[in-house]
C-alpha cells in the first residue's frame, strides 16, 4: 500500500512558497532527501486551512477573467501550479456518498470503485474533510505484460483512509487501490512528479475478483492521432501506422496501430489473416490482444 509518512511541522505557508522551494529543489520521491523536502512543504501548505477557499472565491469573482498562471479547473482536479522541472502542485475534490454531484453523475468519473495503479509517484495529503477510502493492494509491474484479462498477483493490504493532515506516497506501478466515497466531501493536496517518460509506461484497471488486468486507461494523445490520421487515409498515415506495429517500444502504440490499420480492412478473412500475422509478433501483449481480435471475429 501507499507509503505512510509520519512528519509533524506546525509551520505554515502560501502556495506561491511553497511552490517556489519545490521548484528550486526538485521532487524526487525514489530520494529519501528529496521526498522528505517536499513532505515538509506539502505538511505546511496543508496546514494553511484558507489557501484554496481563497483560490476558489477570487477565481469565482473575477469570472476567470485574470487566472492566475499555471492554474487550470476540471470537474474535481485543480491544477494549482504549472509544470516546471519534475514536479507540479494539484488540489483534487472527492464527493461525498449523500452528496447531489455523486447522485447527478454516477461514481464513475471520480474513479470510485475503479481498481488502478498509477504511472507517476504522487504525494498526497488530506487537506479537507474526514478523506476517501481506499482497498490497497500491490502487485509486481515487471511481471505484467498489459493485455487484458491476464493474470496478475494481486496481494490485499487492507483498507485505509486518507484522513485530515495524513500524508502517503502513492508509488507508480506498485501500489493498486479501489477509491471508495468519503464520507463527505473532502479535498486532498498533491505533489505530482511528472516525467515524460512517464507517458509510455501503462496504467492499468484491474479486476479484483478474478486477479486479472482489466484494461490499459493510460491512452494518451498520440493514440488518438494516429487513429485518426489512419482513418482520413493518406500512405504516409497508412506508412507510419505500419512502422508503430512493427517496431514501436510501447507495445500499447503496437496495438493502437495495428487495431487502427485493421479498421481499414473491410473483409473478415482479411482481417483475421492480419491479426494472425501480429499474434506471431513476438510481444506477450500483442500476441495475447491479437488473439482476443481473432476470437471476436470468429
Amino acid at each position: 500500500m501507499p507509503r505512510v509518512i509520519e512528519l509533524e511541522d506546525s509551520g505554515t505557508c502560501s502556495l506561491a512558497e511553497c511552490a517556489d522551494a519545490l521548484f528550486a529543489h526538485g521532487f524526487d520521491p525514489m530520494d529519501e532527501e528529496s521526498l522528505h523536502h517536499g513532505a515538509g512543504w506539502l505538511r505546511r501548505l496543508g496546514n494553511n486551512a484558507t489557501f484554496l477557499g481563497d483560490i476558489l472565491v477570487e477565481n469565482l469573482t473575477q469570472r476567470h477573467r485574470e487566472e492566475a498562471q499555471g492554474q487550470s479547473y476540471g470537474p474535481q482536479s485543480i491544477v494549482l501550479t504549472d509544470h516546471r522541472g519534475d514536479c507540479f502542485l494539484r488540489a483534487n475534490i472527492w464527493p461525498g456518498a449523500e452528496d447531489r454531484v455523486l447522485e447527478a453523475s454516477g461514481r464513475s468519473p471520480f474513479l470510485y470503485d475503479m481498481p488502478h495503479d498509477h504511472n507517476f509517484h504522487f504525494l498526497t495529503l488530506g487537506y479537507f474533510g474526514p478523506g476517501y477510502w481506499s482497498d490497497y493492494y500491490e502487485y509486481e509491474y515487471s511481471e505484467v505484460a498489459g493485455y487484458r484479462g491476464e493474470p496478475v498477483k494481486l496481494t490485499p493490504k487492507g483498507r485505509q483512509r486518507l484522513e485530515p493532515g495524513k500524508l502517503m506516497l502513492y508509488r507508480a506501478h506498485r501500489d493498486v487501490h479501489r477509491q471508495l466515497p468519503a464520507d463527505a466531501l473532502s479535498v486532498s493536496l498533491n505533489i505530482m512528479h511528472a516525467n515524460p517518460a512517464l507517458g509510455w509506461l501503462d496504467q492499468y484497471r484491474f479486476d479484483i475478483e478474478n486477479d486479472a488486468l482489466g484494461a490499459i486507461i493510460s491512452h494518451g494523445s498520440t493514440d488518438a492521432f494516429l487513429r485518426v490520421a489512419v482513418a482520413m487515409g493518406g500512405e504516409e498515415s497508412l506508412d507510419l501506422a505500419e512502422n508503430f506495429a512493427a517496431h514501436h517500444p510501447s507495445d500499447r502504440m503496437r496495438v493502437t496501430a495495428s487495431d487502427a490499420l485493421a479498421s481499414r480492412l473491410t473483409d473478415v478473412a482479411t482481417r483475421d489473416a492480419f491479426w494472425a500475422k501480429m499474434e506471431n509478433s513476438g510481444r506477450r501483449m500483442v500476441a495475447a490482444e491479437a488473439k482476443a481480435r481473432r476470437a471476436a471475429l470468429a
